[in-house]
């Protein structure tokens, strides 16, 4: 299951640590409301891994008994790979327990030109020039895809050609090594609930709109992707409503003057059909905060005001909107959130495997 929330105590005692710069095991029962005991065996589990370290140096004394001991976030050499699918690029970073980026490449490829074993190999080759001469073992590999994406990585996803694409099962044959597949919008969920050091964190929904339509949401046990049919509001939807020949990129749409008394109003229609939609799921779901992100919100400055108001009308009740402002920070957030996952999920399990 993708982007749960941290569920057993080495989960949640490592998604506090790494979060922080220093803290300790009573302010670990604290924040979880677990007991000493059970605190004390997630830290040395953790310790024992390889996660975390103890401080000894800066160990200091509280009077009767053991003196304490700050914890912080070790350094392991493994590194997680993140790869973030796109129509016509793909992102590839390697980062380490932290989160830190430690190396990326922009793979321009056509997926939908591609075989997909070709496309493979194309992943394989790039990864292995981001590892060259880093002498650090991959411990995980995360992948988004737009579309659809099952449980086992099966990747339905028209905008690259895809249907029924048995992608996970592939790349663990490759990589051999754990294998994480998701959607784009769950990934954008993923990366809120991993920043959030409220392990109750409301619930977040995000919208992805860009060659695809896609939706996701985080309850309180796990992220769950949303259905969400509507070709209209794609990018391909918008330049058939348009229709006009010399009109074939979104970005023409928006900065082509000759055409604007039609592109205008087509793209301010979509931006209000967006709105629409997640009001209507805001309605079903009743979020805290929505992220939205994809072209439909980057390219055409104009769409947030149409979008907002829409969602406004739509949803009466108060949520927070939230977009994220350029295509290079959703790419590296959600290949960072799903390139983690695996480990932060479950990182005894993950230690020793």
């Amino acid at each position: 299951m993708a982007f749960s929330r941290p569920r057993s105590p080495a989960a949640k005692a490592l998604h506090l640590v790494r979060l922080g710069e220093l803290t300790s095991r009573s302010e670990l029962i604290e924040a979880t409301g677990l007991s000493q005991p059970t605190i004390t065996r997630a830290v040395t589990a953790l310790v024992e891994a390889g996660y975390v370290t103890e401080r000894m140096d800066l160990a200091r004394s509280t009077g009767r008994g053991r003196p304490t001991v700050p914890l912080e976030l070790a350094e392991p050499r493994a590194v997680h790979a993140g790869v973030s699918i796109g129509t016509d690029s793909t992102y590839i970073g390697l980062f380490d327990l932290k989160g830190h980026l430690l190396r990326s490449v922009d793979l321009e490829l056509s997926v939908a030109a591609l075989d997909q074993d070709d496309f493979i190999q194309h992943i394989m080759a790039g990864l292995n020039r981001l590892s060259a001469g880093l002498n650090r073992p991959l411990a995980t590999v995360g992948v988004t895809a737009s579309g659809t994406v099952t449980d086992s990585g099966s990747v339905t996803a028209p905008n690259l050609g895809w249907y029924d694409v048995e992608l996970g099962a592939q790349l663990r044959e490759q990589f051999a090594v754990p294998v994480q597949v998701t959607s784009v919008s769950a990934a954008i969920v993923g990366s809120e609930m991993q920043s959030s050091t409220d392990l109750a964190m409301p619930s977040v929904l995000a919208l992805f709109a860009d060659d695809s339509i896609a939706a996701a949401v985080g309850t309180d046990e796990e992220v769950a992707p949303i259905e969400v049919v509507r070709e209209d509001l794609t990018t391909q939807g918008l330049l058939e409503q348009i229709n006009e020949p010399s009109i074939r990129t979104l970005r023409q749409a928006v900065t082509d003057t000759t055409v604007q008394h039609v592109s205008r109003e087509a793209l301010d229609r979509r931006a209000r059909g967006l709105g629409e939609l997640v009001g209507e799921l805001c309605e079903a779901h009743e979020p805290a905060t929505v992220v939205i992100a994809g072209s439909a919100f980057i390219d055409d400055p104009l769409a947030p005001a149409p979008f907002a108001q829409a969602v406004r009308e739509t949803f009466r009740a108060k949520v927070d909107l939230r977009m994220l402002p350029t295509h290079r920070e959703m790419v590296r957030d959600i290949a960072r959130a799903v390139a983690l996952d695996l480990v932060l999920a479950d990182p005894v399990a993950m230690a020793s495997s």
